[in-house]
């Protein structure tokens, strides 16, 4: 097979990632400077990681196993003894049975079997690859399934951005934000197209690693997207900003928020404050804390909501300037008696778990009963 092109950019990308993650750019625990505590929070919804969807059809496949679990099993092994063909619903119900460490060293070994003979047949095939990084996320066996995904034996066995995005969560939840990268990088030189949970992975960690390196992975990530014409996400940029205050780029930081396209969220109203305080910008900070505190009264309209981590910055830069203390002691004190200040620090904020959108008419529209038995429906529970 032809070696495949690269462009000259994408190899620089690949450069700056690979040298990010040798010893000397320090360890895998946050050094944000945004937030001394370094909440490790999971980044990915329920409705992309499916752990409890993944459960239930764990529950559906061993109620409809013939048999026991332990008698499967021992039928599987004698099939790799014997060097037969591992069929793909074999592959699946194993998947489904996995309970253990012990489980999943022999999913491990059936999968290497399973793919050596159907490493050609791509086309239209389940993808294995979501349904085991489900499995190790639910046994936090994070470590087999960075082993599995970086495996050169096994390449195209994992060939969606899921699996790696899920992965890249299991890491990060762990604090493992230097691993994480090393599966970004193994994403990046599969050439798989990153999504918009995969910028957020991406940036994040890019943000908990907190280097000039990965500073610069983020900012290239980013005019990489921006050229190919990807639309990023909100949650992503603001990681992108918070790097880059971490990093005392203000300008940067400027620019990155200038094209968030709504900024109306609670972590664009306490990342604007940080841009300001870190641009001396004091009299428009104060502005801002005194149009906060005066806005629409109503109870049905959104009040911004600020970190108390933030303030106590704000109070921090603007104690040697007595006028601007004195007002912002003042404004402090209406945003406390109109409750509009947090606990949460800007670190928690960014990390918190997204809540899932679904649509109210599509569940009530969602039919769980078979017309014809009145039985509840099973056959969703072989869906991805």
């Amino acid at each position: 097979m032809a070696a495949t092109f690269r462009p000259r950019k994408q190899v620089l990308v690949l450069q700056a990632l690979q040298s990010l993650v040798y010893p000397w750019v320090g360890g895998s625990g946050s050094t944000c400077c945004l937030c001394p505590l370094g909440a490790k929070r999971y980044l990915l919804s329920d409705s992309i990681v499916k752990l409890k969807e993944f459960q239930r059809k764990k529950v559906a496949v061993a109620c409809n196993l013939p048999g026991t679990k332990e008698t499967y099993l021992r039928k599987l092994e004698e099939k790799l003894t014997q060097n037969k063909l591992i069929l793909k619903e074999e592959l699946r119900t194993l998947l489904h049975l996995c309970a253990s460490r012990d489980d999943v060293e022999l999913a491990k070994h059936v999968i290497y079997r399973y793919h050596a003979e159907n490493r050609n047949i791509t086309l239209g095939e389940y993808k294995f690859g979501p349904l085991f990084m489900r499995l190790c996320y639910e046994l936090d066996l994070e470590d087999s399934a960075v082993e599995l995904i970086k495996d050169q034996h096994l390449q195209g066995f994992f060939s969606d951005s899921t699996s790696f995005n899920i992965l890249m969560d299991m890491l990060f939840i762990k604090g493992k934000y230097k691993s994480a990268l090393e599966v970004l990088i193994e994403m990046k030189n599969q050439d798989l197209k990153f999504n918009k949970d995969t910028y957020v992975l991406a940036f994040a960690i890019c943000y908990k690693l907190n280097s000039p390196e990965s500073f610069q992975i983020c900012t290239t990530l980013r005019e990489e997207a921006l050229i190919k014409g990807e639309i990023l996400s909100r949650r992503a940029s603001c990681f992108a900003v918070a790097l880059a205050l971490n990093q005392n780029q203000e300008a940067k930081a400027i620019s990155i928020f200038s094209q968030i396209m709504n900024p109306e969220s609670i972590i664009c109203t306490n990342l604007n404050i940080m841009i300001h305080i870190q641009s001396n910008m004091l009299e428009t900070l104060i502005d801002i804390l005194k149009d906060a505190t005066e806005g629409n009264r109503s109870r049905f309209v959104k009040r911004h909501v600020f970190s108390e981590e933030v303030l106590v910055k704000v109070r921090e830069k603007v104690k040697d300037v007595p006028t601007l203390l004195a007002k912002f002691d003042e404004l402090n004190k209406k945003l406390h008696t109109n409750g509009q200040i947090t606990a949460y620090t800007l670190d928690a904020l960014l990390c918190h778990t997204p809540s899932d959108r679904q649509s109210h008419t599509v569940l009530l529209n969602k039919r769980t009963v078979s017309r014809r038995t009145f039985q509840p429906l099973s056959q969703s529970l072989w869906a991805e």
